[in-house]
């Protein structure tokens, strides 16, 4: 299995913007499970500690294997997704591993 871990900052003029951005695309993500093949889990949270430095938001999601996180990156559903994150994203951190 792999679990693949993206972390986002948010361009947003004010909390509650911030917090509106973040609620969608958790809403959006979460929603490719079941949809996304290979797609085992998703969890998405927001920072809820301020340390200078945190991102904004992230994801964890569990994938069947290597195969399976490659049909995500570029299935329909995930790149709508992605294209709507991309509209506010101004920092993306990412690493997949095996669990």
């Amino acid at each position: 299995m792999i679990r693949h871990i993206v972390m986002f900052d948010v361009d947003a003029d004010t909390a509650e913007d911030r917090n509106a951005k973040i609620t969608e695309a958790a809403v959006r993500l979460e929603k490719l499970v079941g949809v996304v093949p290979g797609l085992r889990s998703m969890t998405v949270g927001a920072n809820s500690v301020d340390i200078d430095g945190n991102f904004d938001f992230a994801l964890v999601a569990d994938f069947d294997d290597a195969d399976a996180l490659a049909v995500y990156a570029t299935h329909p559903a995930h790149v709508e997704v992605s294209t709507f994150i991309g509209t506010f994203k101004t920092r993306r951190a990412a690493i997949d591993f095996e669990i």
